[in-house]
């Protein structure tokens, strides 16, 4: 078996470090996430830490992703309120997952059309800042309001912690493509 030289052996140990410290760092990825929107976003009633934007955080981390979630949530707000808190986006945000508050919205009289384009503005206001927007499922993932037990609370409007579940793990894939395709 050959023998290396002093000088060829630290080569080579200063080669495989190299490819390890850029390997780690490719994987390791930072995500800035910002979570805008009202209760739902807020985990009103069941908890910050059982809410989708922890959830989504603790995902993210699990895949190996240096990943911040901050929320930006206000109990009760309307499309108008997120999109008036959406020049708080702090700056690196890189992924804003919104929520319109549409229910709310919808107890003041807002119809469909008024919140859409109101959700246009947040979407708008949200590129300004450089990010990429996603919308919160709860609908498409949940399905509509209701108190049967199927994935909302007592109040037929906030998630079960389950259900919270459900849409960071919807919103983790989203999230990554975003950030790598950006």
């Amino acid at each position: 078996m050959p023998v290396l030289s002093a000088a060829t052996a630290r080569l080579w140990t200063a080669i495989a470090l190299g490819v390890a410290v850029f390997s780690g760092s490719v994987q390791a990825k930072t995500i800035k996430v910002f979570a805008l929107g009202a209760s739902n976003t807020n985990g009103k009633g069941v908890g910050t830490d059982q809410a989708w934007p922890a959830r989504l955080e603790s995902m993210l981390r699990a895949k190996g992703h240096d990943a911040t979630v901050l929320v930006n949530a206000v109990n009760g707000d309307t499309s108008e309120g997120v999109l008036r808190r959406a020049s708080s986006i702090p700056p690196g945000t890189q992924v804003v997952v919104f929520d319109t508050g549409g229910d709310n919205d919808h107890l003041r009289g807002r119809s469909d059309n008024d919140i859409n384009v109101t959700k246009g503005r947040i979407v708008a206001a949200i590129r300004a800042h450089g990010a990429v927007a996603i919308q919160a499922p709860y609908k498409r993932l949940i399905g509509p309001m209701r108190s049967d037990g199927s994935g909302y609370q007592a109040d037929g409007h906030h998630l079960t912690p389950a259900s919270h579940a459900r849409v960071a793990a919807y919103l983790m894939p989203k999230v990554i493509a975003a950030v790598t395709h950006k």
